[in-house]
C-alpha cells in the first residue's frame, strides 16, 4: 500500500474530527444537545479531561500523564506506520492501524492546544467559546477533549419492574457520548480483533515467501 494513501486517510480523519469539533466548541454551549437523526442521534456537546467516551485519569497530573502518553504513542506510530508500510503488511492491517493513530492525534491534538486556543471550557456553560482570544482557558498540555456524537439506539422511559436490579428504571443503549477521533480508534482495533488471523497469517506467508527468494538467490 502506498504510503501518501496512509497518511491521506489520516489527514483526512484528523480534518473531519477537528472540523467537527471546533464547529460545536464555537456553537454550542456545554450541555447543549441538538438531534441530527431524530432521537437515536444527537450532536451533544460535553468536554473531558481524560480518555476516551469520557472516562478519566484524575488530577492535573493523571491530565498531563495522559496527554504525554498520547504523544508517546503518535511519536511510536508514525514509526510503525512506516514499518509496516515498507514491509508490504496486509492492506487492511495497514488501514486499521493508519485508523488508530488518526484518532490518538486527533485527541492529541485537543489536549495540546484547545487551552491555548480557547477561551472557556466545560466547567463555564453560559456560552459558546471564542476560537483565538486573548487567553485561553488552560496551559499547554492542559486541554480538553471535545466530544459530541451521541447515539442511545435503545432508549425505554421504564424497563417492567420484574427485571432485577433495573426493573422500574429508565434506561439507555450506548450512553457514551464521543467524537470522531474516538470512533476511529475503536473501529481500527475492533476489526484487527476480528480479523487478525487474516492479517497475520498472510503476513507470515508473506515473510516466508520473501525468505525462500531470498534463499534460493
Amino acid at each position: 500500500m502506498k504510503k501518501r494513501n496512509v497518511f491521506l486517510i489520516i489527514f483526512l480523519i484528523v480534518i473531519a474530527d477537528q472540523v467537527l469539533k471546533i464547529y460545536v466548541k464555537t456553537h454550542y454551549h456545554p450541555g447543549e444537545s441538538h438531534p441530527v437523526l431524530g432521537h437515536w442521534f444527537r450532536l451533544y456537546f460535553i468536554e473531558n479531561e481524560g480518555m476516551a467516551y469520557g472516562w478519566k485519569l484524575g488530577g492535573g497530573l493523571g491530565k498531563i500523564t495522559l496527554t504525554l502518553f498520547r504523544l508517546a504513542a503518535v511519536i511510536f506510530g508514525v514509526f510503525y506506520l512506516n514499518r509496516i508500510i515498507k514491509r508490504n503488511y496486509h492492506r487492511g492491517y495497514i488501514i486499521c492501524v493508519a485508523l488508530v493513530f488518526a484518532g490518538a492525534l486527533g485527541n492529541l491534538i485537543d489536549s495540546m492546544f484547545y487551552g491555548l486556543i480557547f477561551d472557556n471550557n466545560s466547567f463555564d456553560t453560559s456560552a459558546v467559546a471564542t476560537l483565538f482570544p486573548k487567553k485561553g482557558y488552560a496551559g499547554f498540555l492542559h486541554g480538553n477533549v471535545v466530544d459530541m456524537l451521541y447515539l442511545p439506539l435503545v432508549h425505554v422511559d421504564q424497563l417492567p419492574r420484574w427485571i432485577p436490579f433495573f426493573g422500574g428504571k429508565p434506561f439507555s443503549f450506548f450512553n457514551y457520548i464521543f467524537n470522531i477521533a474516538d470512533a476511529s480508534v475503536s473501529v481500527g482495533v475492533i476489526i484487527i480483533l476480528f480479523f487478525r488471523k487474516r492479517f497475520f497469517h498472510l503476513e507470515d506467508k508473506t515473510l516466508s515467501e520473501n525468505q525462500a527468494i531470498s534463499i534460493s538467490e
